[in-house]
């Protein structure tokens, strides 16, 4: 399948014979623009019926240059919007930022032309830039034919307000762009894409089609659907309507449907192409059917298989004059080459049918957009100063084209942040807006050298972050800020104002800074000359004292202060000194503290869990070791070590502990609420079900302790056992991750740890049940499951027969496009399916076979918040949680019974990873 379309086809763009009436397409939202066109055009082109305007207003006023491209390449009926081009020439990055009409969450379709034609005179035989989507790669733009049309198509969700189109110089040449559209979709269209996962076309076919391209009119959503067929091959059309069928995800036109081919002299179907290594191998399809001949009266039959790999979709029968799709939701296995394979089965005395085909590549995702208010605040301020740097497009990502004079944060765990903006000697002229104060990370911040007037905005004042404020030699007049002279004075902010004349200090003398500040000044210098030799002794005295200290296993924390205790032996076992700064408990200390333990919370592998309340009235939760629990003196130690270290807001904090004679206790936070593996199987008493946000929300809180314990602690922690039984919940739904019984320390060099396996069934990672090579991403397999138990409500092993894993379940379901039939039917629909669409993708990743195609918790950390601002967009209220004084556990199982129904379509291998039929 040919991805580049010569000029010579522009002339059956006329489309099909039938005519078609078209809607306006500003009513459908259509985005038209012509790249090069005069200021103030606008135009309906006739074919079409699409109305084009000039781009002007999507780029800056200096950017890039128009130009016609050479008459040579202008055929007759060669589209108008074909005829110029915008280059640039200069700057790395230019973009295209689309405003109007764009909705944050919402799907659409965008598609840049590209036609060099000669354009610059200089009869260039290959050009080469980048072209990207927002912050990420779209495509590699190759030109090696200047009378060659390309069209560069993505499937996206708008991540903000609005969308960038951009082109990189990357050193092959001028980039340059014919024309942009930007089509918007249904939210149920293509559901595998979503905030995370964007397509980029490889090709679009009407299988069977003789000569027309085909587009809107005919296509309501506009895509361009190109004619298609094989020597091999049998064409056949009717004149009657084929139907969409009802949730229709695709919603591919009649007239595309009314054609289709079926294999001469075979009974096997073969849809062939060539993988393009820019595209990673990463690649989905879209196969569309239906049975355009009335079979109901003949003797006829048509039924056939579908394989690509080793999956196999079975006994297929088409609807009669009905469309519908076989879809892959994961990428396929990487090969250099495809071969989807449909066949006839003996039944059937007609061989297999297709009518069009789609494929897709995975857009590449490696870089994360910057906080959104930052990139507001950084627009205005372009715009009140009409900076003429080159500012376009994201400010600080990606992070090779991080704008002039701007710094940020780049932590893989949070979005990038601005932490320093440098426009001194920029001929800024005005006040100083207050869009600066919305910079919420800034460290450093000059103006200096500039024309500014006006008074100091006192909202500075709240930049916490902020260390430097230059504002040297401008106009400026009035006061300085009392909040900001505050901060300068106490020593956490460097602020120069020199070489403003008419500034005063705090009102007392304008012109300069007066004796009484000269004064203060002078006593802050003296009190500073005094503490820094003072603090870099203290400085010095304890690195020397941490260079002594018995190096080990430590997280980026503070230590809670209180008594310190070591024990050399427990129980017959010696160990290293635990250095517990924690509170050390007596056995009859625990006695009276769980009022001889009377309240029984619950029961693990450590021992019984006993509800306690300390003297100061705080509740805590005491695990006291059992003679004949699972797990011994040794996983205490580990959990004990682990606990006394680890610091976060989503972990579960240790408060004491006990080694008194036989008896051995942890005694750690209480979490009112129990555990999310008591809520999702109706074990609460007195509560409601928990809605769809905060199943997201406490699986987003548990993945960000998670990501600590993996990113921040040094050397990196394996839980080792992560399970919904294992994630407490406090009074207001918080997640906590709790028992670290089993965890271990790991080298992040090698990323594995060969270690005996220890685990609980269901959630333990397969690969290293073989392996034995313990790694992070084997916390990430357990944590897949549990955000499928949040999915579905059910268990990791299902009951039926087989005892089918949880995630093969989803898996198939996934792939039929009907996850909807596997969500917790307690939700009562009660949901945004584009959230769930995304959580299952999420899910579904970390529950790969092989680790090594999982991601990272930060990456699971990062697309749970998208998939949470999907839920939350949406500004459902929730329903109040009903939360029971009683604190035991009630043990009456109430899982939801029956067998979740699926049809039997698809007959896959155990590693379910390709295509099923929807």
């Amino acid at each position: 399948m040919a991805s580049t379309w010569r000029l010579l086809l522009l002339l059956c763009f006329a489309m099909a014979a039938v005519p078609v009436l078209p809607q306006p397409t500003e009513a459908l939202g259509f985005i038209s623009i012509d790249s090069g066109a005069a200021e103030g055009t606008t135009y309906v082109d006739p074919l079409t019926n699409i109305t084009y305007v000039s781009d002007r207003g999507f780029v800056d006023s200096d950017a890039g240059i128009s130009a016609n491209i050479s008459a040579a390449y202008v055929a007759p009926l060669l589209a108008r919007r074909l005829f110029t081009v915008r280059s640039f020439p200069n700057g790395t990055r230019n973009c295209y930022t689309i405003r109007e009409g764009i909705a944050r969450g919402s799907k659409y379709l965008v598609r840049a032309w590209f036609l060099y034609g000669n354009y610059d005179g200089l009869d260039s035989q290959r050009l080469t830039f980048d072209l990207h989507l927002g912050v990420n790669l779209w495509k590699t733009v190759n030109i090696t034919d200047p009378s060659a049309l390309l069209p560069v198509e993505a499937i996206t969700v708008a991540a903000a307000d609005h969308l960038w189109v951009c082109l990189v110089n990357t050193g092959g040449g001028t980039p340059f762009v014919s024309s942009v559209d930007v089509r918007p979709l249904k939210d149920s269209m293509y559901p595998v894409v979503n905030a995370s996962l964007s397509l980029v076309m490889f090709n679009r076919v009407n299988v069977g089609g003789a000569q027309n391209y085909i587009r809107y009119p005919h296509d309501l959503h506009d895509r361009l659907w190109q004619p298609w067929t094989l020597p091999v091959w049998t064409n056949f059309h009717t004149d009657s309507t084929v139907q969409n069928i009802d949730n229709d995800h695709y919603e591919v036109p009649s007239v595309v449907m009314q054609t289709a081919a079926s294999p001469t002299n075979s009974r096997q179907l073969v849809v062939p192409w060539v993988a393009d290594p820019a595209d990673v191998n990463q690649y989905f399809y879209v196969l569309h059917i239906s049975e355009i001949f009335d079979l109901a009266s003949t003797d006829e039959s048509r039924s056939f298989d579908i394989r690509i790999g080793n999956i196999l979709i079975g006994n297929l029968t088409p609807d009669y004059l009905y469309s519908d799709a076989v879809v892959s939701t994961l990428p396929l296995v990487p090969s250099p080459s495809y071969n989807i394979t449909l066949e006839a089965l003996s039944s059937s005395t007609l061989p297999p049918i297709l009518n069009a085909v789609e494929v897709y590549s995975k857009m590449r995702d490696q870089n994360v957009a910057s906080e959104e208010k930052d990139v507001d605040a950084m627009r205005t301020i372009k715009s009140s100063y009409q900076i003429k740097k080159n500012w376009v497009g994201d400010p600080c990502s990606p992070q090779a084209l991080v704008w002039d004079g701007v710094n940020c944060t780049h932590n893989i765990s949070n979005l990038p942040r601005i932490t320093t903006l440098d426009l001194s000697s920029s001929g800024l002229t005005g006040e100083i807006v207050k869009s600066f104060s919305n910079l919420g990370a800034i460290e450093y911040l000059d103006l200096s050298y500039n024309n500014l007037t006006g008074t100091i905005p006192p909202v500075l004042a709240e930049l916490t972050s902020l260390k430097v404020l230059d504002l040297t030699s401008n106009q400026l007049n009035g006061s300085i800020p009392s909040a900001l002279l505050e901060r300068s004075q106490n020593g956490f902010l460097t602020l120069r104002t020199e070489g403003n004349p008419s500034l005063c200090d705090n009102g007392t003398s304008c012109g300069a800074i007066s004796r009484s500040g000269k004064k203060k000044l002078a006593t802050s210098m003296i009190v500073i000359l005094c503490i820094v030799p003072i603090f870099i002794l203290l400085v010095v005295m304890a690195i020397i004292w941490r260079l002594k200290r018995p190096q080990g296993f430590w997280c980026n924390t503070t230590m809670n202060p209180g008594n310190q205790v070591s024990s050399n032996q427990v129980k017959g076992q010696h160990h290293d000194s635990l250095e517990l700064e924690i509170r050390q408990f007596t056995y009859l200390e625990l006695k009276n503290i769980t009022n001889n333990f009377n309240k029984i919370l619950g029961e693990g592998g450590f021992g019984i869990v006993f509800f306690g309340c300390l003297e100061d009235g705080a509740q805590v939760a005491v695990k006291m070791q059992s003679q004949t629990a699972s797990q011994g003196a040794k996983e205490f130690l580990a959990e004990a070590q682990h606990l006394a270290r680890v610091h976060h807001r989503y972990l579960v904090s240790m408060v004491g502990y006990c080694i008194d004679g036989d008896y051995l206790a942890l005694v750690i936070e209480y979490m009112p609420q129990g555990t999310l593996l008591e809520h999702l199987r109706g074990k609460r008493v007195g509560t409601r079900t928990l809605s769809w946000r905060q199943r997201l929300q406490i699986a987003l809180e548990a993945a960000q302790g998670l990501e600590y314990l993996h990113s921040e602690c040094k050397p990196p922690l394996i839980h080792r056992d992560v399970k919904s039984a294992n994630i407490l919940l406090s009074e207001n739904l918080e997640a906590k991750i709790a028992d670290f019984g089993l965890s271990k320390a790991f080298d992040s060099g090698t990323n594995t740890l060969s270690t005996k396996v220890k685990g609980t069934p269901g959630y333990l990672d397969p690969e290293y049940n073989v392996s034995l090579q313990l790694g992070e991403r084997s916390d990430v397999f357990s944590f897949g499951v549990v955000l499928l138990e949040l999915i579905t409500g059910q268990p990791p092993i299902l009951r039926t027969p087989e005892n089918i894993h949880i995630s093969q379940r989803v898996r198939q379901e996934f792939a039929n496009g009907k996850i909807e039939e596997l969500v917790d039917a307690r939700l009562q629909g009660n949901y945004d399916i584009n959230s769930v669409w995304m959580c299952a993708q999420v899910a579904l990743d970390c529950t790969l076979l092989s680790s090594r195609e999982r991601p990272l918790m930060t990456q699971v950390v990062t697309r749970l918040k998208e998939s949470l601002v999907l839920e939350t967009s949406h500004g459902r209220t929730e329903n109040p949680v009903t939360c029971s004084e009683n604190l035991e556990v009630n043990n009456a199982s109430q899982t939801r019974s029956g067998a979740l129904r699926i049809e039997d379509i698809a007959r896959m291998s155990a590693d379910v990873s390709g295509p099923s039929a929807r």
